[in-house]
């Protein structure tokens, strides 16, 4: 497995140099190492307040909804238990890999597969973060579709589930997650949000949310930075067909969009949140609607993801899960472009990466500032729960043991390839 995902990334690190020249050979690749970090560090600059925002909620959320008593609420395939699954996720964390820590939880203490498949995609499509990061980037149409497409791929993955259940397979997952188990605390609400506790361990929830995400979020915004100066606009057109218009039927194009970004999405490997500024540069190569939302949707089809769950649930599951998100993902992408086409309100420009990234005294100079505040409080929050030694609320998530001391080494990689990026910018 490391072997494989070493392949892959030093494959996607050839391929940077040769699109320079493939884009064009008159430019230096110095300048353009230089212009490519420095548009990673906008798409830095431009979300830092909405993170901070929104893992100050998603903490105060965590810190404050006793969990355990909604989990005894789950253990059906009916409409109730689904809904309530999807209001449970969208209060969750938003790291792909919290998630389905969380979901093995929730399928431990005997939520429905179903439910737990649709906690899966409303933890990971339907958080506050990742709202306020596609407003920024993407726009309001894309926020409506976000959601109202969540809603959509949580309803058709259940009944592609219940049409398809393996019996077999799933009580054998069942029996695999139950030689692990861990109580999870029950607590009132109304207390300890009066305490000085409840909202020191809101800090704590914080840098808790922040440890599981920033790896994906620097390694997925640098990514966005180097691709959207690095590879040339042919190079999208000839993967999503956007040139074809007029010679192939519109739904044939649709339909390969839709097809097509998730196995893009999972050749990034990145998550939730650090795959939307990458969203951003597709949106500006003109990538179809189907294709934009396919590639949103797409954050669990990331093959670190689907081998957390094979060693969750087995390989049949696993790849089961993976084969009814894919359909789910393509047939929701297909009817969000149609309805919204048919209402006129798909997105026909785009936010250009350049404006999107550039660094100006406007709002989100003045939000950063002011949320960077908030970080310091939210520091002091879990320094004082540490010093307190309170060690309630809390649990650690598993991320998987293969692979993590590799990806921190591609993490470092990519923050040096940023850092050496910027001063050549600076210097040049």
């Amino acid at each position: 497995m490391k072997k494989g995902k070493a392949i892959i990334l030093m494959g996607m690190l050839i391929l940077a140099p040769m699109a320079v020249f493939a884009q064009e050979e008159s430019k230096n690749i110095v300048d353009l190492w230089g212009e490519s970090a420095k548009t990673a560090l906008g798409f830095f600059w431009k979300s830092g307040w909405a993170f901070v925002l929104g893992y100050m909620v998603s903490g105060a959320i965590q810190a404050f909804v006793p969990k355990k008593k909604l989990t005894s609420h789950m253990g059906q395939s009916n409409i109730k238990s689904v809904s309530l699954s999807t209001f449970f996720g969208s209060i969750s964390s938003s790291c792909s890999f919290a998630a389905l820590a969380a979901a093995r939880s929730l399928f431990l203490k005997g939520a429905h597969f179903v439910s737990t498949v649709a906690f899966m995609f409303a933890s990971t499509n339907l958080v506050i973060e990742l709202g306020i990061l596609i407003f920024i980037f993407l726009g309001w149409q894309f926020i409506v579709a976000e959601v109202i497409g969540g809603l959509i791929l949580i309803t058709i993955s259940s009944i592609l589930i219940k049409l398809t259940y393996p019996k077999k397979w799933i009580k054998e997952a069942r029996e695999k997650v139950e030689e692990e188990s861990a109580e999870e605390e029950d607590f009132d609400w109304k207390k300890r949000i009066k305490s000085k506790e409840g909202w020191f361990l809101v800090g704590k929830k914080f840098v808790m949310e922040w440890k599981m995400a920033w790896e994906d979020i620097l390694i997925g915004f640098t990514i966005a930075g180097f691709v959207s100066v690095l590879v040339p606009q042919s190079f999208w057109e000839a993967i999503f067909l956007n040139g074809m218009q007029g010679e192939l039927p519109d739904f044939v194009i649709r339909l390969e969009n839709a097809l097509v970004a998730p196995f893009v999405a999972a050749a990034t490997f990145i998550g939730s949140m650090g795959n939307i500024p990458l969203a951003t540069v597709l949106n500006e190569n003109g990538i179809l609607f189907a294709g934009l939302m396919g590639f949103i949707y797409s954050d669990l089809m990331v093959p670190p993801l689907v081998n957390m769950n094979r060693k969750y649930y087995g390989t049949r599951v696993a790849f089961y899960i993976a084969g009814i998100m894919y359909v789910s993902i393509v047939i929701t992408a297909l009817i969000l472009n149609y309805n919204f086409d048919l209402l006129g309100v798909l997105p026909e420009g785009s936010r250009k990466v350049a404006e999107v990234t550039q660094f100006k005294i406007d709002y989100t100079f003045w939000f950063n500032i002011v949320f960077a505040l908030f970080t310091a409080l939210m520091l002091y929050f879990n320094f004082k729960t540490k010093e307190m030694d309170s060690g309630g609320g809390g649990h650690d998530h598993d991320h998987g043991d293969d692979g993590v001391s590799f990806k921190r080494i591609i993490v470092y990689a990519f923050a040096l390839i940023v850092a050496v990026g910027l001063i050549i910018y600076l210097l040049f």
